[in-house]
């Protein structure tokens, strides 16, 4: 593995990839923190269906995938700095104001505002990253942001299992807007810009039009993308079903969030080794051969599920859990980067088109598949097959039907995307 630089644009290497992780989490916080005030939620709004409590992680994803679009296109005119300050900003005054909450409708609104201020904290530290560095180096940075950024789910439900037993999920609120500010105040002073002045775009309708195309039309980009949607439904689902799985199925008290942090510990160290793998094998031979042990633990656990009456032992159940939350952490970020990969020129709009696809539609087929919740596992891992076997399909698609066939990055000699305007 080659060595680290000590600076990048003016900040200490092990800075940027520190604040890059803590930009991210906050999305993570803003998700896992409400994972155990589902209930809470459900028992002091009164709603009439403990499912619709779900809503609440799906309100803030919608929110944060949609918005995405305008981010990477902002980024790319005003620069990357001015944009993820405004986010920031959105999303700390969203969390103030959640605190007042006093209907499922207004907390529903505004965690869909939340999400839209977070969504600049997805769209930007990637294109920073993509900024700063390209190929193999880059998906090595984004594990190591994902390394630190995945403290946040082994701290995130603890947290907001211990606000619990104080208060309710109002006080919760408080915790997040907290950790907000920090990092609004942290990026206004530390962070520099990292878009090249040659790659700013003109705010133009056909300029804009001319980005998307690029990112949609390129075959590699595109698939991957959906590949990284696919995936990331199964872990949505899994996140809106969590409470009611260790809760209610395996009658599980606030302890359970102990268990959902063991996964994401996994999960950290799963992203840490690819840090440290990616550069000597390629993120090829990495994501692909964790795509297809994905897919492979999915079908079994189902196969489990179906042989014990929909409900697997505790002990069967957890295991396979964290198998199959290690494989995200050699899929998503590889996959992310071989998505990125060829439009470092069109960095935010790539960013912004690829986190849509990505975090709605993630969000949008993890939110169906955790609605179907009945009690038993089974439609949860019917829905982890079918989406695992959606990925495995684009991902074929993406390698042209060849997997494991390692080839050079753009930056490293290889073909890339032409900016729109420099094909005119």
């Amino acid at each position: 593995m080659s060595s680290a630089p000590k600076t990048v644009r003016g900040i200490p290497y092990w800075e940027l990839v520190t604040l890059i992780a803590c930009i991210m989490a906050l999305n993570a916080a803003a998700i896992d923190i409400f994972i155990p005030a589902l209930t809470n939620i459900t028992q002091t709004l009164e709603l009439a269906n403990p499912n619709h409590a779900q809503f609440v992680i799906t309100s803030y994803v919608m929110g944060f995938g949609i918005s995405q679009i305008f981010y990477g296109t902002l980024s790319d005119r005003f620069g990357r700095r001015p944009v993820l300050l405004f986010g920031l900003c959105v999303y700390v005054l969203a969390s103030v104001t959640a605190i007042f909450s006093t209907s499922f409708a207004m907390l529903l609104a505004l965690r869909a505002i939340q999400g839209i201020g977070a969504a600049a904290t997805r769209v930007i530290a990637v294109s920073v990253v993509r900024d700063c560095f390209g190929g193999a180096r880059m998906a090595s940075v984004m594990s190591l942001v994902m390394m630190i950024f995945m403290a946040i789910p082994v701290i995130a439900p603890n947290l907001g299992q211990l606000v619990l037993f104080v208060g309710d999920w109002h006080e919760i609120f408080i915790a997040v807007a907290a950790f907000g500010a920090f990092v609004t105040l942290w990026t206004y002073f530390r962070l520099p810009e990292t878009q090249h002045p040659e790659d700013r775009l003109p705010l133009t309708i056909a300029r804009v039009g001319q980005a998307f195309r690029v990112v949609v039309t390129n075959r590699t980009a595109f698939a991957y993308t959906l590949s990284t949607a696919l995936t990331f439904g199964v872990l949505f689902a899994f996140i809106n079903q969590a409470e009611q799985i260790y809760v209610s199925i395996y009658g599980m008290g606030p302890e359970f969030t102990l268990y959902f942090s063991a996964g994401a510990i996994f999960m950290a160290f799963a992203s840490f080794w690819n840090s440290r793998l990616v550069e000597r094998f390629g993120m090829r031979h990495l994501s692909h051969g964790a795509m297809c042990v994905f897919l492979a633990l999915n079908v079994l656990h189902l196969v489990i599920a179906l042989l014990n009456g929909g409900v697997p032992p505790f002990s069967v159940y957890l295991p396979m859990t964290i198998l199959s939350l290690c494989m995200f952490g050699f899929i998503g970020t590889n996959f992310n980067a071989l998505a990125m990969d060829p439009l470092g020129h069109v960095a935010g709009t790539a960013s912004s088109v690829l986190g849509f696809m990505q975090t709605f539609g993630g969000g949008v087929l993890g939110g169906i598949v955790g609605y179907m919740y009945d009690g038993t596992l089974i439609p949860l891992l019917i829905g982890y097959v079918v989406l695992s076997l959606g990925a495995f399909g684009c991902a074929l698609i993406a390698e042209n039907g060849k997997l494991f066939n390692e080839r050079p990055s753009p930056r490293d000699g290889g073909p890339r995307v032409v900016e729109p305007a420099a094909a005119e």
